[in-house]
């Protein structure tokens, strides 16, 4: 009797969380989903992100930057990333405050603009705006989306509640379809829901713990810490010390791409951030998985004497990573899929595509018994 109650009690809450989230949780699922393949998608329809490999040297970062200047001259050069010998250079506009991100693609051996995009503007923008905010405000959207999560992450524990058999006979229904000739569609929806929740669990925890890791940050820290952290999870830049009476050392970007070009031979990105203010940094940052983030090793010099300058934060050198700096560092790739390569893409779009048909065949077994108590009056 009481384990009934407790049940009872349970299936209240997985209803009301469900129904009240499930559109929400639908449009996360879904907009996920459009997204995963966006940089194969981009790779194979965006010429303009490729040039033909040549035997000549890339143009250093400084002449790259003053040609990128030149096409954007009010807005303020984030970085200047350099790829592959056959992709083109990107240069990074960015800004918060007013907001705004452009990427200008340029042929490093030649300095040929080949595109000038915003970054703000177009499909992929819209979708992923949708899945972080859901189209609203940032500072509205962003903690719908958390909640919404937040509440998701409760119903997968109360949902395998829910699911658990209460003998073998019960048991025998939840791991496997097993529909005979005439089951009405009810019951299949049922099964549906049950079974596919059930195979969904392990993959929807992770998705919901990984987006929250960016929704809220009494969740981040937290995971951080359970996890062994002890770094900062605040990105704060560090200073350099303003020289102004020593003459400036010549083409200071230049001699910092020039030693991470030395230092990382086999990087398949590099990232060079001109200095923003007299007592920025320049930072830069070597990439050497190209279809993940986490293996970036990044890098902050003085732009007076170009010493390299240690953090306390986990956005640092990749060999004073532990684990827990490594976790959150994976974030993204395990959120995506990424961490896997194109295989863990493809498995990650179709776990979402599973988890963005709970909330349809829940709200239908809802109005199924909804209607059915209705129609007794």
């Amino acid at each position: 009797m009481k384990n009934n109650n407790f049940k009872k009690l349970i299936g209240k809450v997985h209803l009301w969380l469900g129904l009240s989230s499930g559109i929400i949780v639908f449009i996360i699922a879904i907009t996920g989903c459009l997204y995963a393949f966006q940089e194969e998608i981009q790779n194979s329809t965006e010429e303009y992100r490729f040039v033909k490999e040549q035997e000549d040297a890339f143009l250093p970062p400084s002449k790259l930057a003053a040609i990128a200047k030149k096409e954007l001259p009010n807005k303020l050069l984030h970085a200047v990333k350099y790829n592959e010998k056959n992709n083109a250079v990107e240069a990074e506009f960015y800004h918060y405050e007013p907001t705004y991100y452009y990427t200008i693609f340029i042929n490093p051996y030649t300095g040929k603009v080949l595109k000038t995009i915003n970054n703000e503007e177009g499909l992929f923008p819209f979708i992923l705006d949708g899945h972080f905010n859901l189209w609203l405000p940032h500072e509205i959207g962003q903690v719908v989306v958390s909640i919404a999560t937040l509440i998701f992450l409760v119903l997968l524990v109360s949902g395998l509640i829910l699911w658990y058999p209460k003998n073998k006979n019960a048991a025998k229904q939840r791991f496997w379809f097993k529909w005979k000739n005439g089951t009405k569609w009810k019951r299949k929806n049922y099964d549906l829901h049950n079974i596919t929740g059930f195979y969904v669990l392990i993959i929807g925890i992770i998705f919901a713990v990984t987006g929250l890791v960016w929704g809220f940050q009494w969740f981040a820290y937290s995971y951080y810490k359970v996890s062994g952290g002890e770094k900062s999870l605040l990105y704060e830049e560090p200073l350099s010390k303003i020289n102004t009476t020593t003459n400036a050392i010549a083409n200071p970007l230049d001699k910092i791409w020039h030693k991470m070009q030395k230092e990382y031979p086999q990087a398949e990105s590099i990232e060079i951030h001109p200095p923003e203010t007299v007592a920025s940094p320049i930072a830069a940052n070597a990439n050497l998985d190209k279809g993940t983030y986490w293996e970036i090793d990044y890098r902050y010099f003085d732009q007076y004497s170009l010493k390299e300058i240690n953090v306390s934060h986990i956005w640092g050198r990749k060999k004073d990573a532990d684990i827990a700096d490594n976790l959150m560092k994976m974030n993204y790739d395990i959120h995506t899929g990424a961490i896997l390569g194109l295989p863990g893409k493809i498995f990650a779009f179709l776990t979402s595509l599973l988890i963005a048909s709970l909330p349809l065949s829940g709200f239908y077994i809802w109005w199924g018994r909804n209607r059915k108590s209705t129609s007794k009056f």
